[in-house]
């Protein structure tokens, strides 16, 4: 296991890069997943810089908060609600600009101001998580950051 996260580089690909690697000796030979998920979401935050980053599990009828990394979260959210709510019951991936903007948004934060939310599926195809990641600037996710993101899923999908 890597005892610390080293990212290189000035653009989000470069960083993006230089992770993937470290987040999956990370998880390399553990099989706890809330300690695997708990390693994730600190290399995201430490590594690309994000407001929050954390992982909502399926629970019923609500997503109940996992481990992240960032301000104090909203613990429960409903199917539908929400951005988390939202990706969970559409079963895909949503790159929300400004989150004052989206219908329904939760508030946890009042410093967030754009979101990417990405679920996580298991072998049967039904999702089982959502990965949520905010941002303090407007219009701060894009298709560089769901692509490495959804590698970031790739790795979740195979410890859950």
């Amino acid at each position: 296991m890597a005892e610390s996260i080293t990212v290189v580089g000035g653009n989000k690909k470069d960083k993006y890069s230089s992770l993937i690697p470290q987040i999956k000796a990370l998880v390399e030979g553990e099989t706890d997943v809330i300690a695997n998920l708990s390693n994730i979401m600190a290399a995201l935050k430490q590594g690309i810089g994000f407001l929050w980053v954390g992982v909502y599990f399926v629970k019923g009828n609500e997503l109940v908060l996992g481990p992240f990394q960032g301000p104090v979260a909203c613990t429960r959210i409903k199917s539908g609600k929400g951005v988390c709510g939202t990706a969970w019951k559409e079963k895909k991936i949503l790159i929300v600009p400004d989150v004052d903007q989206f219908p329904g948004h939760i508030a946890c934060s009042g410093d967030s101001r754009s979101e990417i939310v990405l679920p996580v599926f298991n072998k049967g195809g039904e999702v089982v998580m959502i990965l949520d990641v905010d941002s303090d600037k407007l219009n701060d996710f894009d298709e560089t950051d769901k692509a490495f993101l959804q590698e970031v899923i790739g790795i979740i999908e195979q410890i859950v």
